[in-house]
């Protein structure tokens, strides 16, 4: 089985920090191949890219590239069998009780998006809160390269997922992580349903009214603004439920409950 290849990383708008260094760059090489692996892209036993496939897609230096399998590594995601590679391990049980592959109909996802409308409001505000200057250009960066995805036609619920992912880790507290991450893109409906389509719109302006919307709880988040950005992320998941609702009515009325 050929491996996934890491999706390069969207260029920084002008102004915009600078890729970080050192240790906190090969974090981001963790993440970055972290997202892969909850959203299933990479699966239990598929071997990673090689550490110069990963060098060419995030643009960094191989001592990065190790640095960033030992910490997946340490975090149980992989094991590298010398001379071979690094393989991605078998995730342990999960504590929460949520089970990814239970969410299997528009029911289902209706009752997750409740679930994160509690759960992403309070990550939105505590962001806007804690958010260090190095979280909000991961921010920046994940939002720009959901742009670059859509206007190039290429998939972006990974990505939608990371920005999301990266609004849970800058409010400090590591359970909202761990929630986000057992649930992986689980939580972006379209990697199920065909969401432009119940809105009754073409996929260029769906795309641009999700881009519009995800800006807003971004620049919430960087003017510090607490209570904007916990309406921004609401109002955003509000409407998620809302066209999903929608499509729910119209598979009753077909006659079915499936996604």
């Amino acid at each position: 089985m050929s491996a996934p290849t890491v999706p390069p990383p969207a260029a920084s708008p002008a102004g915009a920090s600078p890729r970080r260094r050192g240790r906190s760059l090969a974090q981001e090489v963790v993440d970055a191949l972290t997202a892969q692996i909850e959203a299933g892209t990479l699966r239990p036993g598929d071997k990673l890219p090689t550490e110069t496939e990963v060098m060419l897609a995030q643009g960094v230096s191989r001592t990065v590239v190790r640095e960033a399998i030992s910490r997946l590594q340490a975090g149980g995601l992989v094991e590298t069998r010398h001379g071979i590679g690094s393989f991605v391990l078998a995730r342990a049980s999960r504590p929460v009780g949520i089970d990814p592959a239970t969410i299997t109909t528009i029911r289902d996802v209706l009752a997750i998006l409740e679930l994160r409308i509690s759960l992403e409001s309070e990550c939105a505000s505590l962001a806007a809160q804690r958010a260090t200057p190095d979280d909000l250009a991961a921010l920046r960066r994940a939002l720009d390269a959901i742009s670059a995805a859509a206007k190039s036609g290429g998939e972006t619920a990974t990505l939608d997922y990371a920005f999301h992912l990266q609004i849970a880790k800058a409010t400090g507290n590591r359970y909202f992580v761990d929630i986000m991450a057992q649930l992986g893109t689980t939580l972006i409906p379209r990697t199920r349903l065909n969401s432009a389509s119940f809105a009754e719109d073409d996929a260029d302006r769906y795309a641009a009214r999700l881009g519009q919307e995800h800006e807003d709880i971004y620049e919430a988040i960087a003017r510090r603004d607490q209570e904007a950005a916990r309406a921004a992320m609401r109002t955003h998941l509000a409407k998620s439920r809302e066209r999903l609702r929608r499509a729910h009515e119209a598979a009753g009325q077909a006659g079915g409950d499936s996604a």
